[in-house]
């Protein structure tokens, strides 16, 4: 299992873009509709096959029947780094290492792109959204091989939670010494960031 990207949240997806825009300094590419959801999104890539997410409720979309990935149902107030995915081989197998939660497996496509996804039936992720959702790629692309150089390059991935230590016990397979958890009463994501402007954070 393997870090894959960063997802910061937004009232609207020109919120959440402007935030990472105006956080770091570069411009983010146009993304897409997941029409499962009812989600847009910009991206902008990270290398090392990483990248982050700007997502928000689609607007012209249909309100889907099920909950909105990453709770975004419920998301209010400015853009934030609200949660975090990991790749892996075999999704099935690795959700079996992360605390038993209600979820089920998504087949998605768009444009190039094809993956399974794990998402929790309440739309909620466990660990108050500190634990990873999932993510298998099916297809030969993903989005990191079509985004152009952004000269950014995540420094560090930190999670806070008071209960960092059995989250990190849980998700022991992940080979990423970027991420870290932290012991803290505050329930957050903090990212550093390596621009070419110097380093800037996401919160």
């Amino acid at each position: 299992m393997k870090l894959d990207h960063l997802v910061i949240a937004g009232n609207t997806l020109e919120e959440a873009s402007d935030y990472i825009a105006s956080s770091l300094g570069v411009a983010l590419q146009e993304g897409g509709k997941h029409s499962h959801f009812g989600t847009h999104n910009s991206l902008l890539g990270l290398g090392n096959k990483v990248y982050l997410e700007a997502i928000a409720i689609d607007p012209d979309a249909i309100h889907p029947i099920t909950p909105r990935w990453f709770d975004l149902n419920n998301f209010q107030g400015p853009p934030k780094l609200k949660n975090w995915v990991c790749r892996c081989k075999d999704i099935e197998k690795e959700l079996n290492n992360l605390p038993k939660q209600d979820n089920y497996i998504v087949e998605l496509e768009r444009s190039y792109f094809k993956w399974l996804m794990s998402v929790p039936k309440n739309g909620i992720l466990m660990f108050d959204e500190m634990v990873p959702a999932l993510i298998q790629w099916k297809s030969a692309v993903c989005p990191p091989k079509l985004l152009e150089e952004s000269f950014c390059r995540l420094k560090r991935l930190t999670i806070t939670h008071p209960l960092a230590l059995t989250l990190n016990e849980h998700l022991k397979c992940l080979e990423d010494k970027r991420v870290r958890f932290e012991k803290a009463n505050n329930i957050a994501l903090f990212a550093e960031i390596k621009t070419p402007h110097g380093i800037r954070y996401l919160e």
